[in-house]
């Protein structure tokens, strides 16, 4: 199915959203979500409550670089059966229940430790936490792709990130009150069992059907024909080289023998597209402190509100995916992302007025939504699901590593410039993107690379 063909009726985007397939992905986001704030703020907060020094809590904060290299075992993940599991449950299924498994048992001895005594089994546990929950995202992300046709994965995406949100929610909030209420080892149980949301869900949903087209058998047969050229090899350096022709080398020919040249404009894209908001970041928080914005206000208006808009505009950007296709929605998230930079350049000079700070949490928190839910599904139109996971895994580290590595010179931007000159060069950074999602809406007229050969890859 062509990814930009319209749905006929808003009242058939609406029943997109009672999809089997969508609705699963609600409960898997939450899974994906839970992790990652027990690891990250929440952890923090845990950590600096016990007295813990600024200095050691800042060194936690590197157990979050397994989330940006987690490509590197993707392959892995996308090729390796897990004995039994793999049999019982399917490919993805597998993983994805491995990963939370070890999610589980992570946060189980995160709870059974003290950081006042040790903090080198606090880490330990925490980095489990986070290589499973980077090994589980891997898997969902590929399951998700796998699930439906492209025409369903704007839907697919809001409601993956509806879930995720609100995993968020209960892993910040929910264990900051649980640790006020009771104490941080129930917290942090209370969210150990809330891994089984994610575990019921892959064991209630059957594993989502693959078809390996013509073009990419053909490539396959590359790793049978190492075997074949290589006949003097021990047999296990032999299965090691077909491994790594068809789990790593593969892939990346296939990428490129589908898009040719054209895979040069949509690396780019990715790599440029979330830029803007990632490196813009970093400072957002500064600027409401300076400000003078209470952090009762913060959390209220920039965390409960804010998570709310950016479910609703999650919500939209799937509804206008299915409805008028990815790109048109895709430009126009592009657009919002870069623009509503300029509104915290605006309320820079507000005074701390509430309004201000309502109003530009409403716009970016809406336009962020809604961009996202359409860029992960213009991302999963891209792969071939022979290699979903890798592909995708690839693509989701250069989607946020630019942005990444620019928000670590905010602090330097701002004392040098001010909040303002900040965030309108932030603003300026979508510009790139705008500019290729463009160049790829023209080269999309008639039979483009992607519509011909992306397209069929998808069916």
């Amino acid at each position: 199915m062509n990814p930009n063909q319209p749905a006929k009726s808003w009242r058939e985007v609406a029943q997109v959203y009672t999809r089997p397939s969508v609705i699963t992905m609600l409960f898997l986001g939450f899974s994906a979500g839970l992790p990652f704030m027990l690891v990250f703020a929440t952890l923090s907060a845990w950590l600096r409550d016990l007295d813990v020094s600024r200095t050691a809590i800042g060194f936690f904060s590197w157990i979050g670089m397994t989330y940006s290299i987690k490509f590197i075992w993707s392959p892995v993940v996308d090729r390796l059966p897990l004995p039994g599991l793999t049999r019982w449950l399917g490919r993805r299924r597998a993983w994805i229940l491995l990963g939370q498994l070890g999610i589980a048992a992570g946060l189980v001895g995160m709870a059974f430790t003290d950081p006042r005594a040790a903090l080198v089994p606090v880490a330990l546990f925490a980095l489990l936490v986070a290589f499973s929950s980077a090994t589980q995202d891997v898997a969902i992300d590929a399951f998700r792709i796998e699930s439906d046709i492209d025409a369903f994965q704007g839907a697919l995406a809001a409601t993956y990130q509806m879930g995720y949100r609100i995993a968020i929610l209960a892993s910040y909030t929910g264990a900051l009150y649980m640790a006020e209420l009771m104490d941080w080892r129930s917290a942090y149980l209370v969210m150990a069992a809330l891994v089984g949301i994610g575990v019921a869900t892959v064991l209630l949903r059957p594993e989502p059907a693959t078809r390996i087209d013509r073009t990419t058998a053909a490539r396959e047969a590359r790793a049978v024909a190492f075997i074949e050229r290589h006949p003097t090899l021990p047999p296990w350096l032999q299965q090691t080289g077909a491994w790594l022709v068809g789990a790593v080398v593969c892939p990346l020919t296939d990428f490129f023998g589908r898009f040719g040249w054209f895979a040069l404009i949509v690396l780019g894209l990715v790599a440029s597209f979330r830029i803007t908001d990632i490196a813009m970041a970093s400072m957002a928080n500064p600027l409401y402190i300076d400000l003078g914005y209470s952090k009762a206000m913060i959390a209220n208006i920039s965390g409960a509100y804010g998570l709310a808009m950016t479910m609703i505009g999650a919500v939209l950007g799937g509804a206008l995916a299915a409805r008028y296709g990815i790109m048109r929605p895709l430009l126009a998230g592009a657009v919002l992302a870069a623009g509503t930079n300029l509104l915290f350049a605006w309320m820079a000079g507000q005074d701390g007025a509430p309004w201000a700070l309502v109003l530009t949490i409403s716009a970016d928190n809406l336009s962020g939504g809604l961009a996202g839910s359409v860029f992960i599904a213009w991302l999963s139109s891209l792969t071939n699901t022979a290699y979903t996971a890798t592909q995708y895994a690839l693509f989701s580290s250069l989607m946020t590593l630019p942005g990444k590595f620019l928000s670590g010179f905010g602090g330097i931007v701002v004392d040098a410039l001010g909040y303002p000159v900040f965030f309108s060069l932030s603003a300026a950074l979508g510009l790139p993107a705008v500019f290729l999602i463009i160049t790829v809406m023209r080269l999309r007229i008639g039979s483009s690379p992607v519509d011909a050969d992306a397209g069929k890859q998808r069916q």
